[in-house]
């Protein structure tokens, strides 16, 4: 049972005309020169219905048009159809899209690559309104004198009045000299900042700003040491110092209280640490703690993320979750109690997401002190996270616990007590905790307490220029920004309003003109219309004046030629068009063009004639071509009649046509002989001949000498037979040549092994002219190389110091009882005998006299023993113990060669051969993963080889039976550590489990900086790995990490900054 056709079941029947009957219509106004209205309705397609549902513009029917919109939903890649958002990109970018969504929600700031870091502490200090206030009211000429406290002071008016959603922060990023492509650390970054803003800070004269950082950030400790004897602090212990951070140890601890408790533990002395007190005069057992003298308004605290493994030598993070208070009450830590409360509010938490130390990416989630609100600042994105600093939750008054986490593992925890809600938060990402010190006499607009005791609430949009009257130049400026900004906003949505106002006018004048524009078939009055025209005024959002020109004939009417790139327009729809465009020419029904239908009758009657005729010249050329048609009288190109018949006949010639006889006719006008290359040509008749002849003419007219005429009695040209005949005779001297060298050297052209006998004189001959000699003979090798005499091979072959031999003899070994020369493909010698090497200079320009003899000796081990220096040279290292006869005694082969080997030039080529094999870059290794502890023997046999290198070489790995391979691009200078890299994310085996080797010998350095080249690993070597599966795989990720956290702390992190000039960091 045969499958149902199913191709083309949901396709729209296409109509077919009638050919048989156009054909007839056309034959009748060819014999009769009349057009009859049914003739060109017929002929223009008038008589076609209306399409409707076509999923493309039918080109066969000028009552087609479809698709030319696309339907009611849908859209198209360009022009007036597009998508709204890709018209719109024509515009320009949007500037209203960088608008901020009100004053009171704050702006993002621009990562430059890697500077997230910097971002989330400006936004901590900027969200700090003391802080903030303490900036604005910095003295100007302060700041002109102090380049990075007048970029910060830009920076936080920008953020405090800019209508952006975005502030650029490369302005103070420059200024600071910061790498912004390198991660930096933000609690070091923060610590450095506020040791140079205090500096900056000092040159005021307002009380205010000049002791900000100081009166916000910083806090006293002493180190309290206490003799357990008599009870007496050390003297050190009354000193106290000054702290901007408390740095908090959060390996094995899960919350805030936790922490602090072992900041503050008290720590035994005792054993070897006793401590020598002064009023003892001995060495007692003491105690030492830390003691919290005083606290600032803003306590920031560091959580010690970051832990040093002493059995790697690497850093890890610790991403275990931990807790921390909303409300943080420090009375009780404090060594002596205070009158005023110590209660602190949770204002900001910086995040550090990722797993590795040296990478991830910081957040910093704040509350707005005004609002009560947190926020998450990510670089530009700023998101409002509600009450929370991880977002709402949905209730807080009940008496269970409740927990809201995110993507990241943080969360909430929330308790209800007697008294008041006590709210947790859990974060596996906390990397630093600001509190603020809570004061009663604010209150924000929620109704609670607000942090910071001297801020100025900011409501609506507009902020007061009063708010920081010593920077009215910042204020000013960026205020005319906003300006400027808000009129580049405004006119763009002017733009963008008329932009689709226009397209959706367009749009509906498209839709109601093609539903006007049908006309039923054979109705009347109707326009001819352009489909080009047409289809690009319905693509287009601005539309050419209309033109017709194109379908115009030189009549200045319409031809019948065109009708397929034309349609029928109504006459409504005509105007509608010709009014609001203009152009023209106006073609109505009445201009069909009776005059190009008749010449059209006449070259369609032309075609169809031209075409019958060639039809049956194509078989009679296929009785040609098959020998079948004995009557030929003319010459043609055998070749050229055999394309000709493969054409497809068309209806008219085209240029193949032309040059029947043009490639059997000799540069001299006569015919070729037929014994030259494409020369073959074959006899047609007479009518056949005229039929191409004509065809040929038409085709180039202007050619005289485009079809030469040679009919059957025609003779060769006889100057192009005398060269043919030379060319001949050289070619039969030279090859009776070739046969006699052949016989000559049957056994060396055959490759057969020569045994070798001793004590006999044979010669020397470069291996690569044997081979080019070989292929010089082959009958099967045409157009090969000649070789070059053997003269001067033969002298290639001696050093001009010295006049002795540069290359060693071939190595010799036994085989079936006789000896032999060991087959190598790395050139050499090969030896011949001295009958080969007469023959040979004979045949190739040799002097017998100066070629190199060799003489195979056998010499006793007692032989070689007594002589001290011999000046013959040992071939094989091995004692070859087989017997060449019986008789004869166990010794070792040599070759003696006539003139001597050179030793010391030899020793110098391979010294810089070496040299060169050592200086390779960028070149192509082959590494093996062998499974098992065994490696098979052929994948050994090809370690100890090499490969060609510059073979083409894949990089994707292969698996085989045994394991896998890859193709690795190494250097000379390529360390071990490198290489054992490479391998690790090639085959995931981890470098301290590698075991590498080549051939037999296994490469066991302890040194991973040393290179390939130290090694002996070159190019096109094959390297075998074995997985000694010792050690546990770990992920390459944090090797790599490592890697970067050695070379980023030989940088010096922020060194070569301004950060560090002359700034010392005071951390506790």
């Amino acid at each position: 049972m045969s499958r149902p056709a199913t191709r083309s079941k949901n396709k729209r029947q296409r109509q077919v005309d009638d050919g048989a009957g156009t054909t007839e219509i056309w034959r009748k106004i060819h014999e009769t020169g009349v057009v009859t209205d049914d003739d060109m309705n017929q002929l223009y397609m008038i008589w076609k219905p209306i399409c409707s549902g076509c999923r493309v513009n039918t080109k066969d029917n000028p009552n087609c048009f479809c698709a030319l919109v696309p339907p009611p939903n849908g859209t198209r890649k360009s022009g007036l159809w597009q998508k709204m958002s890709g018209i719109l990109d024509n515009l320009g970018p949007d500037p209203t899209k960088d608008l901020r969504a009100s004053a009171t929600s704050p702006a993002g700031l621009t990562n430059l690559g890697a500077t997230c870091y910097a971002n989330s502490i400006l936004q901590c200090l900027y969200m700090n309104i003391p802080f903030r206030e303490g900036i604005f009211s910095v003295e100007p000429d302060v700041l002109q004198q102090q380049p990075v406290l007048n970029q910060l002071a830009r920076l936080f008016v920008q953020l405090h009045i800019s209508k952006k959603s975005v502030v650029d922060s490369f302005p103070f990023v420059k200024t600071l000299e910061l790498d912004n492509g390198v991660q930096q650390d933000s609690h070091e970054f923060l610590t450095l900042l506020l040791s140079l803003l205090e500096r900056c800070l000092s040159h005021s004269k307002v009380p205010k700003a000049r002791t900000i950082v100081q009166d916000l950030f910083r806090g006293s400790v002493s180190h309290v040491t206490t003799c357990s004897q008599c009870g007496r602090d050390s003297e050190a212990s009354s000193k106290m110092e000054d702290f901007y951070e408390l740095e908090l140890n959060v390996k094995g601890l899960k919350s805030l209280d936790e922490s602090l408790d072992d900041y503050l533990t008290v720590e035994e002395l005792h054993g070897d640490n006793q401590y020598f007190c002064e009023c003892c005069k001995t060495r007692v057992d003491a105690t030492r703690s830390i003691k919290l003298r005083t606290l600032p308004d803003v306590l920031n605290f560091q959580l010690k993320r970051c832990v040093f493994l002493p059995e790697t030598t690497t850093r890890k993070k610790i991403t275990s979750a931990f807790s921390f208070p909303s409300t943080l009450d420090m009375r009780h830590r404090l060594s002596e109690p205070s009158q005023s409360k110590s209660i602190y509010d949770l204002s900001a938490v910086l995040i550090h997401k990722g797993t590795t130390v040296n990478s991830g990416h910081y957040v910093a989630h704040i509350k707005d002190e005004n609002t009560g609100q947190w926020w998450e600042f990510d670089d530009e994105l700023v998101t409002k996270l509600g009450c929370h600093p991880f977002g709402d939750k949905s209730s807080n008054s009940t008496t269970k616990n409740a927990r809201i986490a995110d993507s990241n593992g943080n969360g909430l925890d929330a308790t209800h007590s007697q008294s008041s809600l006590v709210e947790t938060f859990s974060s596996s990402d906390a990397y630093m905790l600001m509190y603020n010190l809570k004061h009663t006499k604010n209150v924000g607009n929620t109704g609670g307490v607000v942090s910071g005791a001297n801020h100025k609430d900011r409501e609506g949009d507009v902020v007061a220029k009063d708010s920081f009257p010593l920077l009215s130049h910042l204020f000013d400026e960026i205020q005319n920004f906003n300006a400027s900004y808000a009129d580049e906003c405004e006119q763009y949505t002017h733009r963008k309003e008329l932009e689709l106002s226009c397209i959706t006018e367009r749009r509906q004048e498209v839709r109601s003109v093609l539903v006007e524009a049908p006309v039923q078939p054979l109705e009347q009055p109707f326009y001819w219309i352009s489909s080009d025209w047409l289809r690009q005024w319905a693509d287009n959002i601005k539309p050419t004046t209309l033109d017709n020109t194109s379908i115009q004939c030189s009549h200045g009417k319409v031809p019948v030629s065109k009708v397929t790139s034309m349609k029928r327009l109504s006459d409504k729809a005509w105007n509608k068009l010709s009014s609001k465009y203009g152009g023209g020419p106006a073609l109505s029904h009445g201009e069909c063009c009776r005059d190009c239908l008749i010449e059209g009758a006449h070259t369609v009657v032309s075609a169809d004639t031209y075409r019958d005729r060639r039809e049956s010249m194509k078989q009679l050329a296929r009785d040609i071509l098959d020998g079948n048609c004995p009557d030929g009288k003319y010459y043609i190109s055998r070749p050229w009649l055999q394309q000709w018949w493969k054409r497809k006949v068309l209806d008219a010639p085209s240029e193949a046509d032309a040059g029947p006889t043009a490639s059997i006719s000799c540069p001299h006008g006569q015919l070729m002989p037929e014994q030259a290359a494409g020369a073959k040509r074959v006899l047609v008749p007479e009518s056949f001949w005229l039929f191409l002849y004509e065809d040929a003419v038409s085709v180039k007219p202007d050619d005289p000498f485009g079809c030469p005429t040679f009919p059957v009695d025609s003779r060769q040209c006889s100057q192009c037979s005398n060269e043919l005949s030379e060319v001949a005779c050289l070619e039969d001297s030279l090859r009776l040549v070739k046969q006699r060298q052949r016989q000559n050297h049957e056994k060396l052209l055959l490759a057969k092994s020569m045994p070798l006998s001793l004590n006999c004189k044979y010669f020397l001959v470069p291996s690569s002219w044997i081979s080019k000699w070989k292929s010089y003979m082959s009958p099967s090798v045409k157009n090969s190389d000649k070789p070059e005499t053997l003269d001067g091979i033969i002298n290639s072959l001696m050093c001009e110091k010295h006049s002795r031999l540069v290359e060693r003899p071939p190595e010799l070994v036994f085989r079936r009882g006789a000896i032999i020369q060991r087959e190598s493909s790395a050139g050499g010698l090969t030896i011949i005998s001295e009958t080969d090497w007469k023959c040979f200079c004979e045949e190739w320009g040799g002097n017998e006299t100066k070629g190199i003899s060799a003489v195979i000796e056998n010499i006793c081990d007692s032989e070689n023993n007594l002589t001290g220096s011999c000046p013959e040279t040992p071939i094989c290292e091995d004692q070859l113990s087989d017997k060449v006869n019986n008789d004869s005694e166990t010794g070792q082969l040599v070759i003696k060669t006539c003139p001597e080997v050179c030793e010391s030039c030899i020793g110098e080529r391979k010294s810089c051969e070496l040299m060169q094999k050592l200086n390779y870059c960028n070149e192509n290794i082959c590494v093996i993963l062998v499974r098992g502890k065994e490696v098979p023997r052929s994948i050994l046999e090809a370690s100890k080889g090499s490969v060609e290198t510059d073979r083409r070489v894949s990089k994707r790995s292969r698996k085989s039976k045994n394991g896998s391979s890859i193709s690795l691009k190494v250097s000379a200078s390529t360390s071990l550590y490198q290489l054992k890299m490479m391998i690790w994310e090639s085959f995931g085996v981890v470098k301290e489990n590698q075991i590498l080797q080549k051939g037999d010998r296994t490469i066991d350095i302890d040194d991973e900086c040393a290179t390939l080249a130290d090694v002996n690993i070159f190019a096109g070597d094959q390297i075998i790995v074995r997985d000694s599966e010792i050690h546990e795989n770990r992920d390459i990720a944090d090797e790599i990490c490592d890697e970067k956290m050695e070379v980023q702390h030989t940088e010096g992190g922020f060194r070569g900054t301004l950060l560090t000039a002359d700034v010392t960091s005071q951390v506790v």
